[in-house]
């Protein structure tokens, strides 16, 4: 895997990412397709909206359909049809999600399955093991994610032990012509702990770097703040990746910051609950204005959603509960954040991203 900076504007970068599955334009957002499926979207739907990479999740595979079977069917792109690269995070998130299900300790984690209940074990070694098998283009090492407030002696401590789970995540990982493995930097909203977390990481032989742990709780103020600050103490020439942000003024702010990957369910998600995003602000389309609004999503959008449906279409498919509903916002809103990348992507080029409004 190979990654060149194109242009700069400031401390945002436009650049070129190169797998065995072709070049991504950078700044890049990932569309979340957690279970080998982005939920609502096509394949055929995603080539059109022109994604390049998608992300799966480690944790969630390997409990449904399992790795065994992708593995079987020849790895996670044969499996799911998909051409493109592939992103998995490793299940460091989950360690947080699951609250109370988890058991962490200094090799690793204990949880119950949310499917079934079973005890499943999960470590670095495993965790990279799990995405070698689905044939992950960019596999993320395993890291424990902290939620938000946590006390700086509970944050050292969790950043010490992802710091030795990354280290064993990159010696279990086997290296490939067009692959690699990126390192997470932990440390919550603590400077020390995060500059402590990046310089260890930056010696380490990793082909790209993430900034985990944000977008937690902390709000947009603290989330760029940190995000700006760990970007100091990572190499110009490796690909930086801010985990589930986010918002597209999250974006915004974390590109001016010098992080070109990002990833969010927000445009699918917000798609299933009858949230569009638009020029003119969100769209919450179950509210009765829109009963008898002739007018598309947003009026300044071009996709496919746009030039055929009005408000009110859309609005009576949610209200009836017709899953076209879900799937055209789903759609308009990652047409919506392509654009929004795209624009990021000539405001850096024009060196005019201090005008840019999202």
């Amino acid at each position: 895997m190979k990654f060149k900076v194109i242009n700069t504007f400031k401390k945002a970068r436009t650049g070129l990412l190169k797998t065995r599955f072709g070049e991504i334009k950078t700044p890049v957002f990932m569309p979340v397709g957690t279970l080998a499926a982005v939920k609502g979207i096509s394949n055929q739907d995603l080539e059109e909206l022109e994604y390049k990479i998608i992300l799966s999740n480690t944790y969630h595979l390997m409990l449904r359909p399992g790795v065994e079977k992708i593995f079987q069917l020849g790895g996670l792109n044969k499996f799911m049809s998909w051409k493109h690269s592939i992103l998995t995070d490793s299940g460091g998130f989950q360690v947080m999600s699951l609250g109370n299900n988890v058991k962490v300790d200094s090799r690793g984690v204990t949880f119950r399955s949310h499917i079934d209940g079973k005890l499943i074990r999960l470590d670095a070694e495993k965790a990279i093991n799990v995405q070698n098998q689905l044939d992950s283009t960019i596999s993320m090492c395993f890291d424990e994610c902290l939620s938000y407030p946590s006390s700086f002696e509970d944050t050292n401590a969790s950043m010490l032990r992802s710091l030795d789970w990354c280290e064993r995540s990159l010696k279990a990982y086997k290296k490939r012509y067009g692959y690699g493995i990126f390192g997470i930097i932990q440390g919550g909203m603590f400077k020390e702990l995060r500059e402590k977390s990046a310089k260890n990481l930056v010696n380490l032989n990793f082909d790209g770097f993430a900034i985990g742990g944000l977008a937690v709780g902390e709000g947009h103020a603290l989330m760029a703040e940190i995000a700006n600050f760990t970007t100091n103490f990572l190499p110009e020439q490796k690909p930086r990746y801010l985990m589930g942000v986010g918002y597209p003024k999250d974006i915004l702010a974390a590109v001016k910051c010098g992080v070109d990957m990002f990833d969010c369910v927000l445009p699918t998600r917000s798609g299933r609950t009858g949230l569009a995003f638009s020029s003119d602000g969100d769209v919450k389309i179950r509210n009765s204005k829109y009963a008898f609004d002739k007018s598309p999503l947003d009026k300044n959008c071009l996709c496919k959603i746009c030039k055929n449906y009005s408000r009110s279409y859309i609005h009576h498919l949610v209200k009836s509960s017709e899953i076209l509903g879900s799937v055209y916002i789903s759609y308009h809103n990652l047409f919506y954040y392509k654009n929004c990348i795209e624009k990021i992507r000539t405001a850096i080029d024009n060196e005019n991203l201090d005008k840019l409004k999202l």
